[in-house]
């Protein structure tokens, strides 16, 4: 990992874990394999630690460590990490991604409320006007009572989600290809297809992976079946969105938006959607961030511990389905 990142990813209380259940330099913090420092690590390294900056583990650097086992990764995507190269000799691999989710899901929760009260346009008319008002009719709809969410993937983010979403009084849709009816209702949900979620949703928030299935998958048609004054929630990745379709909608005062992540990301400084009161941009702040990294660090080491017990990971990454995840 890049050496900065291992006071983020590990308090003091897994360091001294680590250092109990492992073999392990923890001055030793590696951001390439080429060196001849690095490769002396490799050759006698049966687990590696890594986190955001880790270079990837390609033929080269798994020729240089003939006894790996296991990756254990205390972020989210492993994609570019693992190569086929270490694949393909049979390494292990587990993901913090399940900690990362936590923090993303609760950022979602708490704007999925927040619209629902017209949290934002309000804040901005009460700024230019701090009158007393009647918001409830100046802003139809407003409220969270019965109101429908729509959830797009049933992913580690969409399931906490969804089951976040359990403890309030909403109609909870889900449109997910890789799920039955039965399951989306264990769940919490009613399974529907995307276009049927788009146009049924007061709130619809995006969890679903970026693969080339999903590019744009809302685009400027799906993006005109939602309801006037919908939200659409977006934490997952800003290629899922027509950003210039979402800034049409926004600009018109027809759809509001929260976005953490955009395409581009960030946007042009001239980009309509800074200056929009019915949009709210965050810097890409959803996920984990400050202390909540250590979250992932304790998930990585109680994995190492996993491993030096001779057990499964408990957050292992399933090589047959990394087509399907982020």
């Amino acid at each position: 990992m890049s050496p900065a990142n291992l006071p983020r990813l590990l308090d003091d209380h897994q360091r001294q874990r680590l250092a109990m259940l492992a073999d392990v330099d923890l001055d030793l913090v590696l951001d390439e394999y080429r060196s001849a420092r690095a490769r002396a690590a490799l050759g006698r390294a049966e687990v590696l630690l890594t986190c955001w900056g880790a270079p990837p583990v390609d033929a080269e650097a798994v020729a240089a460590a003939p006894g790996l086992a296991a990756i254990v990764h205390g972020a989210g995507s492993v994609k570019s990490l693992v190569t086929q190269a270490a694949w393909d000799h049979g390494v292990r691999v587990s993901s913090a991604v399940a900690a990362n989710a936590v923090p993303v899901a609760e950022y979602t929760v708490a704007m999925v409320v927040l619209a629902g009260k017209r949290a934002f346009p309000i804040q901005a008319a009460y700024r230019a006007d701090a009158r007393r008002q009647d918001w409830a009719a100046r802003f139809p709809g407003l409220g969270n009572y019965g109101t429908t969410v729509g959830i797009v993937g049933a992913s580690h983010v969409g399931r906490r989600v969804l089951d976040m979403l359990a403890a309030y009084d909403l109609n909870v849709l889900l449109a997910d290809p890789t799920l039955t009816a039965a399951q989306a209702a264990d769940l919490g949900a009613r399974l529907v297809d995307l276009d049927q979620l788009a146009a049924s949703s007061d709130v619809v928030s995006i969890h679903a992976p970026d693969v080339p299935a999903t590019y744009h998958m809302f685009d400027a048609r799906r993006l005109a079946l939602m309801p006037d004054g919908a939200t659409l929630v977006n934490t997952a990745r800003g290629r899922l969105v027509d950003t210039d379709a979402l800034t049409a909608e926004a600009v018109s005062g027809r759809l509001s938006a929260v976005l953490d992540v955009t395409d581009p990301e960030p946007l042009p400084a001239d980009s309509p959607l800074f200056g929009l009161p019915n949009v709210v941009l965050t810097p890409h702040i959803a996920g984990s961030l400050g202390n909540e990294v250590h979250r992932m660090g304790a998930l990585a080491v109680d994995e190492v511990e996993r491993f030096a017990r001779g057990e499964d990971f408990a957050h292992a990454v399933d090589r047959a389905r990394l087509d399907l995840l982020a």
